[in-house]
């Protein structure tokens, strides 16, 4: 059977001391498609919040036993994080704006109401409740179960990146994301933003590596019609779509120098003018930048802004090679499995010994990318049950579990001294694997387990260096 996600219906507890008022309230909400209970007082409300959940509280402030005042007062004394919205009779919108910021209501709405915004205080609500509900999940599995999202681990070293990423989330500040490709780096960003008071904001990523140089302007900066030759239409740039949210540049490493000293004047004067374009405007927006590249080398060899480089690095998260973590494989899979089966419709228990066996062997070159597609394989063979050593890619398999027959020609080995350096032996892996398929690049990228791309950019940077040497 299909698995879908059901978003369910939203609850709003309206608690007024005049019947009229709040059943009428009531009533129309209930019309939105929201479900809707009432209180008489905010004693009443205060017991029906202790008892039930609710995305919203509707609350008059003049009530008999237990006022507006005092019920905001006790909903965080009672851990009870529903945001309210206050009913204000005309000409009290002094002492309303004062409860929201002593007392941390969401609005305030003046009396007589205005269903139209109403209507557009409780999407609102509803939205900042349901936000704050994936961030206390966020916080949870953090806390439990060492994984955030598909971000996932136990060692040393997740811990440490799991709580710099609870540090920094909250802040403005620039946040340079490096590590290896396939090590989760968008993840990251992306909990960054969730965990952020932007997360109600959009999350925009633009791939830096992904567009010729005569694009990722345009993409960036957006254009008017007829800047260029094709654009026929006016066109809003990444940062316009990220107004008051999060913009990530992924592989911020690839991007031409010319359009990094434009993309510096931006982050310094947070204006934006699209290209072809007479006027600035004025952007909001917190940048994320992710690399592969070790860009100090970058700026040596003048590939790479050094001025760029430290407003984006106000805090470097280095993420660690999967191999450097080998431990966390076990809580890897159990993340990645939960998600396999929501997306793949399956069953899938847990990975059998013998599977999990191979999958601490493996060097993992294309690291979390790679084990994923590995288990996704396997999910989609598997079906239901526990994963077997079967149904895991054939290049996970040891030599010594392949029959006779099977085994590679010598030449195919790859053959490595003592003391080569990981990035030596990745290049003799790769390239030896490029021979083997005889210059069959996607056929490569697919048997070492990393995308395209990630291959491609390897590739172009062994043929550097045998050009500078």
């Amino acid at each position: 059977m299909a698995i879908s996600a059901v978003v369910p219906i939203a609850r709003v507890l309206i608690a007024d001391d005049e019947e009229a008022q709040r059943n009428g309230l009531a009533s129309m909400i209930r019309s939105w498609g929201f479900a809707a209970d009432t209180a008489a007082d905010g004693q009443d409300a205060l017991d029906k919040l202790l008892a039930e959940s609710y995305n919203v509280l509707i609350t008059d402030l003049k009530m008999p036993r237990m006022d507006g005042f005092e019920l905001l007062r006790r909903l965080p004394a009672e851990n009870i994080p529903v945001p309210a919205i206050v009913l204000t009779a005309f000409g009290n919108i002094e002492t309303a704006v004062s409860t929201m910021h002593e007392l941390g209501a969401f609005w305030f709405l003046e009396k007589p109401i205005q269903p139209s915004v109403l209507r557009v205080l409780l999407d609102r609500a509803i939205t900042h409740a349901r936000l704050a509900e994936e961030t206390q999940r966020l916080q949870r599995q953090l806390s439990q179960h060492g994984s955030m999202g598909q971000i996932a681990g136990q060692s040393q070293v997740m811990r440490r990146v799991f709580a710099l990423i609870e540090q920094v989330a909250p802040s403005k500040a620039a946040v340079l994301i490096t590590g290896e490709s396939g090590t989760g780096k968008e993840l990251v960003a992306r909990a960054l933003h969730s965990l952020s008071p932007r997360r109600s904001g959009p999350f925009v990523a633009l791939n830096c590596a992904a567009m010729p140089e005569a694009l990722i302007e345009s993409e960036l900066f957006g254009h008017e019609k007829g800047a260029f030759t094709g654009a026929v239409e006016r066109r809003a740039g990444c940062f316009e779509l990220a107004q008051q949210g999060t913009l990530l540049l992924d592989e911020i490493g690839d991007m031409p120098v010319n359009t990094q000293a434009k993309l510096l004047r931006v982050l310094e004067d947070s204006r934006v003018r699209r290209l072809g374009g007479k006027s600035e405007m004025l952007v909001d927006v917190r940048v994320l930048a992710s690399t592969n590249k070790n860009l100090a080398d970058a700026i040596k060899k003048g590939q790479f802004r050094e001025d760029l480089f430290y407003r984006l690095n106000v805090f470097e998260l280095s993420l660690p090679a999967l191999r450097e973590r080998m431990e966390d494989i076990p809580t890897l899979c159990t993340t990645l499995l939960e998600d396999l089966n929501r997306k793949h419709s399956t069953q899938v228990t847990d990975i059998a010994s013998d599977a999990m066996d191979l999958l601490k062997r493996h060097t993992w070159p294309g690291n979390v990318r790679e084990l994923r597609n590995a288990l996704e394989r396997a999910v989609v063979l598997a079906g239901e049950g526990p994963v077997n050593a079967r149904h895991l890619p054939p290049s996970l398999s040891p030599v010594s579990m392949m029959p006779a027959q099977a085994l590679p020609a010598a030449e195919e080995f790859v053959v490595l001294q003592p003391g080569t350096t990981i990035d030596d032996a990745e290049r003799a892996l790769i390239l030896r694997t490029v021979q083997m398929t005889k210059g069959n690049k996607t056929r490569a990228a697919e048997i070492l387990g990393i995308t395209l791309k990630t291959l491609m950019n390897k590739l172009n940077r062994y043929d550097e260096g045998n050009q500078a040497s």
